[in-house]
């Protein structure tokens, strides 16, 4: 257990990262991304890698060495990311794969590791002269994975005969609060935007108590959501700064002490508060 808990408590190191790079490039924009996604693919990339180029992979991903992100990355995708909705929890759909140009060689020791350990499809193709069927092929088979809810992931043309690689990841979240909002109680506010302007937006509210971790400089809010028979909880977290222009400070701030976010629940400061 106590592995496990490390373990995540490292990849939620490695999110953190990669939020604080992707917003220091898009500073102005809002960004929605999977990072375990991402993670997921980096380890296939670590996995059929070598040399100097693995090692730069394990040295970003936080892993000691090639067989202890296999084994960590397998146990994040058969359980982690296992769909929860048979058990009347959160609908997970997550799909994974490996397009490869024909010409090259793959060792059988990857080749297992992929569709093993990792769970991904892996498949021998011809890029140089079926480059738009290959495209087909993955778009029809990311749909079927996520059950039509995920449609043409690669867009048309970005496939071509110089392309050797593809790795595409597909991940669907759809789950139900614990506690329901009412919705006939949802009222305007001002929302304030980083060019220091506002607009009104309709927000919802609940007469429920919600718990808040106060920190300095932001507060964290934690929503569960209806888990269902399984042993997982699924619940989404919103870091809010108390400044109005605070974000890109928070985003700073939470990447670079983000031992902040894995104290135990007894060293916060909580706060018993309505989301409104």
């Amino acid at each position: 257990m106590e592995f496990r808990r490390e373990s995540m408590i490292t990849q939620t190191n490695v999110s953190l990262k990669i939020a604080k790079h992707l917003f220091s490039k898009q500073p102005n924009n809002n960004i929605v991304f999977s990072p375990l996604s991402i993670q997921v693919i980096l380890s296939i990339i670590a996995a059929g890698s070598e040399g100097s180029t693995q090692q730069q992979l394990l040295d970003f991903l936080r892993f000691k060495s090639i067989h202890q992100l296999n084994s960590v990355i397998s146990r994040l995708v058969s359980v982690i990311l296992k769909d929860a909705a048979p058990s009347g929890g959160p609908c997970l759909s997550v799909a994974n794969g490996v397009w490869v140009e024909q010409t090259l060689s793959l060792q059988t020791s990857f080749q297992k590791i992929v569709s093993s350990d990792f769970q991904a499809k892996l498949a021998s193709v011809d890029f140089q002269n079926k480059a738009v069927e290959v495209t087909n092929e993955v778009n029809s088979w990311v749909e079927k994975e996520t059950n039509g809810l995920i449609k043409g992931v690669i867009q048309p043309g970005s496939v071509n005969s110089l392309t050797r690689l593809i790795f595409a990841n597909a991940l669907y979240f759809k789950g139900l609060w614990y506690q329901k909002f009412d919705a006939s109680k949802t009222k305007d506010y001002d929302f304030h935007l980083l060019n220091g302007s506002s607009l009104k937006v309709p927000f919802m509210s609940s007469k429920e108590d919600q718990y808040i971790g106060a920190f300095d400089g932001f507060k964290v809010l934690c929503l569960h959501y209806k888990q269902g028979q399984y042993d997982r909880r699924f619940s989404i977290y919103f870091i809010l700064p108390d400044a109005k222009d605070g974000l890109s400070a928070l985003v700073e701030k939470v990447a670079s002490e983000s031992e902040l976010l894995h104290r135990p629940r007894s060293g916060f400061t909580f706060l018993s508060r309505r989301f409104d």
